[in-house]
């Protein structure tokens, strides 16, 4: 590349959203602007570096090899930028987030690496409760945005992916036929819990909680310490532990739906929420 050459900020930002969300269509969601004039841009761009950026067929939009060699660099190039012009305001920005804790996983990492990426000057608060406490943190706009499991009586919301459950235990963990199944849960208001318990009781199968916690990270140690079995999304079972529903002849549990609410508006918020939406769905297909 020329070092002379300038580059537009916005036709950056164009690249970087095209190539985070893998879509024309949702990049010009996020950035309030149309996929005509997403294309335009980016071709404006592509012609300047003049570097094929991004490969595009009916199916598939990702980088190209030069492309994926810019990345870094228009991330760089977008932060300095932004930085410089969160310089000229007095004013901060806060973003709140709130995590289910049975959603919560590996993932988190990965959504506040894209949050930070997409807007250094960002100050990210997070929040992990049960999925009940966050709605109703949400509903009275103490949440800026919430990524909970699907509750029965609300529809909105921007469906993220399904929610896979089991029952899991260790290996050497003993129940016996007729007695009550050993439960470790969280609090009362925990949905897991209710939707556990239920299934259990439709059942005919008895149950005696035996362990509670007050957090999901203390029932993960009450199950990995052999004290009973508990549900968890499939994919943050506890390590050590196994899905023991045909062993003991434990009724399935019903999936789910992990939802993203939120109702902001502006620009720079739709974007950090589509970066966090991208972010959470790559991550889940890569772990899949």
């Amino acid at each position: 590349m020329n070092e002379m050459l300038w580059l537009d900020a916005e036709a950056v930002r164009n690249f970087v959203m095209v190539a985070d969300l893998q879509s024309f269509t949702r990049a010009a969601d996020a950035l309030g602007s149309t996929q005509a004039a997403v294309s335009v841009k980016l071709k404006r761009l592509e012609e300047r570096v003049g570097r094929k950026l991004i490969e595009r067929t009916p199916r598939r939009v990702r980088l190209s090899a030069e492309g994926a060699m810019f990345i870094d660099s228009a991330r760089a190039f977008l932060a300095a930028h932004d930085n410089a012009v969160a310089g000229l305001s007095c004013g901060t920005r806060r973003f709140a987030l709130g995590i289910a804790g049975h959603v919560a996983g590996p993932e988190v990492t990965t959504l506040l690496a894209r949050l930070n990426q997409h807007d250094p000057a960002l100050t990210i608060e997070v929040q992990v409760d049960n999925s009940s406490n966050l709605l109703d943190a949400f509903d009275r706009g103490k949440l800026d945005a919430a990524i909970v499991r699907r509750e029965d009586d609300r529809r909105d919301g921007e469906v993220l992916g399904p929610e896979h459950f089991g029952w899991f235990a260790t290996p050497d963990f003993h129940h016996r036929q007729g007695e009550p199944i050993r439960l470790a849960t969280l609090s009362r208001a925990c949905g897991v819990r209710d939707v556990a318990t239920r299934t259990l009781d439709d059942a005919g199968i008895p149950w005696v909680e035996v362990f509670v916690g007050g957090g999901s990270s203390l029932v993960t140690a009450g199950v990995a310490a052999g004290l009973a079995t508990s549900v968890f999304p499939s994919r943050l079972a506890p390590p050590g532990t196994i899905e023991i529903s045909r062993k003991f002849s434990l009724p399935g549990v019903p999936s789910s739906e992990i939802v993203l609410h939120s109702t902001l508006t502006d620009r720079r918020s739709r974007e950090a929420l589509r970066i966090l939406a991208c972010a959470f769905r790559e991550h889940r297909a890569s772990a899949d």
